[in-house]
């Protein structure tokens, strides 16, 4: 199918469904209206016509329409149904007598017992034969669904000159009418494949565009998010500002790319909901596969902006290593690490698809992450069968502390404040006065500043 049909195909099932005046609003969200509650409930109804399936289930599709739009809408469902040759299940509570006339089959279910299924012609006949004739001037859905609600004990009245029941022995004399009936034996003829799914790199052509455009205009998750990544680079250079070269440094700088390791990429987790209301929307339209591919794909300039302009902000505020080189490399290992989370994020939300359920797996997975990533605990000292194998090697953040902290500290000298000790004739780099950079990642240096072994 050309671009030319599936647009021409797309834009008469909107107008199919009423929607032609708000085809280029909103659907709307967190701060935008956008369209009201019936809007989106038909839209939803286009999304699902719109593959023209063999067999749709439309629960409550009416729901929010007054009277007239709901028998437009579904006018136009059974219309589709009949010239297609499709077959349309709906579930629908309280439809006035014009919508109940266009249906041609109809289910009508009590405390999980088949009252009746068959033609919609033939069921006030069949209540009438029962013994529960629909009054005149009521309308036949109303007078079914009351007599077979057994939500509330009252008293079904059979007829005029009948005593009245209640209502559970009203549906055990139509359950057993209908098992009796002829039409209880009657079958329906099988459904036949029709149709067709968009091709793989359709599908995720589309998705990346649409994800683009939801995340562009999702003013928590790309401005927000990048106004508190800002505020955050901010006070960390502020408070590492000018770090200088001294033996106290040593111990800064490895705190600042601790925290920039660990909890500002933490903060990828914010991308959660989106997961979420996206997996919600998946129901078979589209792969798993062209999902992840377009989410990735469409949130990359986000990581990407937050990796170099925040990153930037606390990186040179707190002049840390001069070099283009070394803030190209620190900023790839900033967005690698949020890219990895995110990706975790999306994992979660596959398998968690509960938003505040998902965010405490997610945080808690971050969490194990981080205390085994070889800062807080030297990896010797670990315990061997879980902890060290295979955690600490799973642990990304144990490769992003050992990236940053080469990158950091490969090159630069220290007043070396173990003067005295024992530790500054380990290496042939460490002299009296002076101890480098790279003598500090070869003997564990940085470790004994903090009060554990290295480990890098």
């Amino acid at each position: 199918m050309s671009s030319s049909q599936k647009r021409e195909k797309t834009e008469t099932t909107i107008r199919e469904m009423g929607l032609h005046d708000t085809m280029h609003a909103r659907i709307g969200g967190w701060g935008v209206k956008g369209l009201s509650g019936g809007q989106k409930r038909r839209v939803s109804v286009c999304i699902e016509i719109i593959t023209r399936p063999s067999l749709l289930f439309l629960d409550e599709p009416t729901s929010g329409l007054d009277s007239a739009a709901s028998y437009h809408v579904m006018t136009r469902i059974v219309r589709l149904a009949w010239h297609d040759g499709r077959t349309m299940v709906a579930l629908i509570q309280q439809p006035s007598a014009e919508v109940f006339g266009l249906f041609n089959t109809l289910s009508l279910l009590s405390t999980g017992k088949i009252v009746y299924f068959g033609p919609a012609t033939k069921a006030s006949k069949f209540f009438a034969l029962s013994g529960f004739p629909c009054p005149s001037l009521r309308n036949p859905s109303d007078h079914f669904l009351c007599t077979i609600n057994s939500d509330f004990d009252k008293d079904i009245e059979q007829g005029p000159e009948a005593k009245a029941i209640k209502a559970a022995a009203a549906i055990d004399i139509l359950v057993k009418s209908y098992k009796s009936s002829t039409i209880a034996k009657q079958e329906g003829e099988a459904l036949t494949k029709k149709g067709s799914q968009a091709s793989f790199f359709t599908q995720a052509s589309v998705l990346t565009r649409r994800s683009f455009v939801n995340m562009y205009r999702d003013l928590g998750y790309y401005w927000l998010h990048l106004g508190i990544y800002i505020a955050l680079c901010v006070c960390v250079g502020t408070i590492f500002f000018d770090i200088g070269h001294s033996f106290g440094s040593i111990q800064a700088r490895g705190s600042m790319l601790m925290f920039v390791a660990a909890f500002l990429t933490f903060m990828a987790i914010g991308g959660f909901p989106s997961f979420v209301e996206d997996m919600k929307r998946l129901n078979g339209h589209y792969g798993v596969g062209a999902y992840v591919i377009g989410i990735t794909i469409s949130s990359t300039p986000n990581l990407l902006l937050i990796s170099l302009i925040p990153g930037a902000i606390a990186y040179y505020l707190a002049r840390l290593q001069d070099g283009a080189k070394h803030f190209i490399y620190f900023a790839l290992v900033f967005f690698v690490c949020m890219m990895l989370v995110e990706s975790l994020m999306m994992i979660v939300a596959s398998l968690v698809p509960d938003f505040l359920m998902g965010i405490i797996t997610g945080a808690g997975i971050q969490g194990v992450m981080m205390l085994n990533g070889g800062f807080f605990r030297h990896p010797n000292d670990l315990p061997k069968p879980f902890w060290k194998y295979p955690m600490y090697y799973i642990a990304f953040r144990k490769h992003a502390n050992q990236g940053f902290y080469k990158n950091e500290f490969e090159g630069l000298t220290f007043p070396n404040g173990l003067v005295g000790g024992t530790h500054h004739n380990r290496r042939e780099d460490f002299n009296r006065d002076m101890a480098s950079g790279d003598g500090l990642l070869q003997v564990g240096g940085l470790g004994h500043i903090f009060g554990h072994g290295g480990f890098i």
